[in-house]
């Protein structure tokens, strides 16, 4: 019953990825596309921890918080330049 529950998150994990990368492509807006792209990062993270619960393994953990962290900062960096213009400030 549990296996079956977790295949059913995954499946819908994986429609709402499908729909995220359509909405990636077909954006009306750059704002649109960064906040799919995030959560395309937040879904994976979700997908590769219930595959590690599914596998009954740890293996996966770094992998995870790499793809956070990467997120996170691309997210941040992304939103910084739309709303200034650039990343790094340099005071002259």
């Amino acid at each position: 019953m549990f296996d079956t529950i977790m295949i059913i998150a995954l499946s819908a994990l994986s429609v709402a990825l499908v729909l995220l990368f359509i909405r990636v492509i077909i954006g009306p807006s750059t704002q649109d596309r960064i906040l799919a792209l995030d959560a395309i990062g937040v879904l994976l993270v979700g997908f590769i921890g219930i595959l590690m619960i599914l596998q009954d393994t740890s293996v996966f953990s770094d992998i995870v918080l790499v793809l956070t962290i990467l997120g996170f900062v691309g997210t941040l960096t992304l939103s910084k330049f739309l709303e200034r213009g650039v990343v790094i400030d340099r005071d002259d």
